[in-house]
């Protein structure tokens, strides 16, 4: 199992919006809207990494108002 982070920047107003888009797929435990240099944080448990690269690039990445993501495998 793969624990991972991943940190979202939104377009200004859609935070709300994609939290719930978010938190729908499928390898996101949970996801907060958060203060900072991202806005939504979203916790990751997968099978694989490649699942969570999946997750980043393919889905999160392609969600409407998404303008940058990075990504943080826990490591323990």
């Amino acid at each position: 199992m793969v624990h991972a982070f991943i940190m979202v920047k939104t377009a200004a107003g859609k935070s709300e919006g994609l939290l719930a888009e978010i938190d729908e797929l499928e390898t996101v435990s949970d996801a907060h809207i958060v203060a900072g240099n991202y806005d939504i944080i979203a916790e990751i448990d997968a099978q694989e990494v490649y699942d969570v690269l999946q997750t980043a690039s393919s889905r999160m990445q392609r969600l409407g108002g998404v303008t940058d993501t990075k990504t943080y495998i826990a490591m323990g």
